[in-house]
């Protein structure tokens, strides 16, 4: 018959001591592994922004040069109409100053009945 020895108290603190030890070292590379991977996360998100930034500026550039092109276009061919038929464009000029003066009095005369 094998009779076995009760571990001495020195021996069962020094496997405690090194269970914690390893446990801690453990515990240290999980965390350490977390952070490395929470830090590239972060860096890919403010990638991602800062091309999402990048490119919301170019759209309005591109939109509003687009609308510089447009304003310009129209203002040419209102130029060029008025050189080609000058009488018809002060005629369309006043009529249209007529009618904007008829709506404003209507408005004033409606607004002065209430």
């Amino acid at each position: 018959m094998f009779i076995k020895k009760a571990p001495e108290p020195s021996s069962l603190t020094d496997q405690a001591a090194e269970s914690a030890t390893q446990a801690i070292k453990s515990t240290q590379r999980v965390t350490h592994e977390a952070l490395d991977s929470l830090a590239g996360s972060v860096q890919d998100l403010r990638q991602q922004a800062s091309a999402l930034a990048h490119r919301g500026v170019d759209s309005v550039r591109d939109t509003s040069q687009q609308l510089r092109d447009k304003a310009l276009r129209a203002s040419d061919n209102t130029l060029n109409y008025i050189k080609d038929e000058p009488i018809k464009s002060v005629l369309i000029a006043a009529a249209t100053g007529a009618a904007l003066m008829a709506l404003i009095s209507m408005m004033v005369s409606s607004r002065d009945r209430r």
